[in-house]
């Protein structure tokens, strides 16, 4: 990746950065190359562009996210809580470090920790509709992993809230009040679709079709709780799952 020119930065009041390769997919060493640094080396060069930008912005907002804290079964995770191992955390700790020449040279920095986006037109939500139309889908597994998640319009009004407020910086959760396990995600997406879920697909399986990103993404349990947010008094929309999907999928 080419270094970013600090001109072509300056005078911005605030920047978001939410660019990386995607995820979804078999990791081969390939693919883990370019994930990994698509988001550490990116994240870098735009973090020393800001810094030496002539007219710094007064916020810097770079995408993280809940993978930070691996697989944690029902521990409760918070913006305190330690990373977790694996492949998923590791970059997602050198993603956040790699913001560090911004916030020494001042910029207040924000790394905003994203759960599930829940939209139908991207994403994980969107990937599963047509299954679950068809009454062919089902949970994940034992089902008992945790899933935490956020409407994406509550995630668009938490990076305006980030950007308005001063206080926050360091690492922030996006993330519903409410998280669920993949069985209750899974039941409740084919009761607003009104079908049923009985093709449950078990651990090995998914371990055959998508290897280690089975274990680090679909299997993996993230109980994670916006405390940064709530403290600061932001205020979720969309805080329940149903609500959520039947505004989205129901317009």
């Amino acid at each position: 990746m080419q270094p970013i020119s600090p001109n072509a930065v300056s005078g911005m009041d605030a920047v978001i950065h939410l660019a990386g390769e995607s995820i979804v997919g078999r990791w081969t060493a390939a693919q883990k190359k370019a994930i990994r640094e698509s988001r550490v080396v990116g994240t870098t060069n735009l973090a020393r562009a800001l810094a030496q930008a002539a007219i710094k912005p007064r916020v810097f907002i770079c995408a993280s996210a809940v993978g930070f804290y691996g697989n944690r079964g029902d521990e409760i995770m918070r913006e305190t809580s330690p990373p977790g191992t694996g492949f998923l955390p590791d970059v997602c700790v050198e993603w956040e470090a790699a913001t560090r020449p911004a916030a020494d040279a001042g910029i207040r920095t924000v790394m905003v920790r994203i759960g599930v986006v829940l939209s139908p037109r991207g994403g994980a939500l969107e990937k599963m509709l047509l299954p679950f139309k068809l009454g062919l889908g089902g949970k994940l597994g034992s089902g008992n992993q945790w899933m935490s998640w956020i409407d994406v319009e509550d995630l668009i009004s938490a990076f305006l809230h980030v950007i308005a407020t001063e206080s926050l910086t360091g690492p922030v959760n996006a993330v519903s009040p409410n998280p669920v396990t993949n069985a209750e995600f899974t039941g409740t997406l084919a009761g607003v679709l009104h079908r049923p879920a009985f093709f449950a697909m078990p651990a090995f399986a998914a371990r055959i079709v998508l290897g280690e990103m089975a274990d680090e993404l679909l299997l993996a349990s993230q109980r994670v709780v916006p405390d940064q947010l709530q403290a600061s008094g932001f205020s979720f929309r969309h805080p329940e799952l149903r609500g959520s999907l039947e505004r989205l999928l129901h317009p």
